[in-house]
């Protein structure tokens, strides 16, 4: 009885040695990032993998939150697919960097906060919040700094080696952005 004990303690330690532990906080904090909000993460992600999917996404909500391609180009593969293209936007790469182009023109100080980032084995989700002023033009208006806040909400599919994003579904509050703009009721 005390050798199966024995085993069984052995193998146990053995077992908890050779995962690598979770780390506290797998966000990067050390640069220009976006920080996530709350980050929710799948128990059964190692550490490594978790810290890399974390990494993915505040390299593309960097890119939402400042227009700057070179943090989507970090992010997303180049066979990237948007799977709710909107309509005129273009498929693959270029469309997530032709849609961060023309919001901007309308509101030049968009700022993306990433409120809720939840990270399950090779999909991300995430709860956008958008912000900003309509000091821009959308539609052929101009804006007269009218506040601009709305929520989008994104899943994002990784691929095989979790580094880089193959392909997102995403909806955005568009009818509140609108109102909020003037060109809805």
């Amino acid at each position: 009885m005390k050798i199966a004990l024995f085993v069984c303690a052995t193998l146990l330690l053995a077992a908890c040695s050779t995962q690598a532990p979770r780390p506290v906080d797998p966000v990067d904090r050390s640069g220009d990032l976006v920080v996530p909000r709350a980050v929710h993460i799948d128990d059964g992600l190692g550490a490594d993998q978790a810290a890399r999917e974390v990494h993915v996404a505040q390299l593309l909500y960097t890119f939402w939150n400042t227009g700057n391609v070179d943090y989507l180009v970090r992010a997303i593969a180049p066979s990237f697919r948007d799977n709710t293209l909107p309509p005129g936007r273009p498929q693959g790469p270029t469309g997530p960097a032709v849609a961060s182009e023309a919001f901007r023109t309308a509101v030049p100080d968009l700022t993306c906060e990433l409120s809720d980032l939840y990270v399950t084995g090779d999909t991300l989700t995430a709860r956008l919040v958008f912000r900003g002023h309509f000091t821009g033009v959308f539609n052929g208006a101009r804006g007269a700094g009218q506040p601009v806040e709305f929520n989008a909400i994104d899943l994002q599919h990784l691929g095989g080696d979790h580094t880089l994003i193959t392909e997102d579904w995403h909806i955005e509050d568009n009818l509140t952005f609108l109102h909020q703009i003037g060109q809805a009721p």
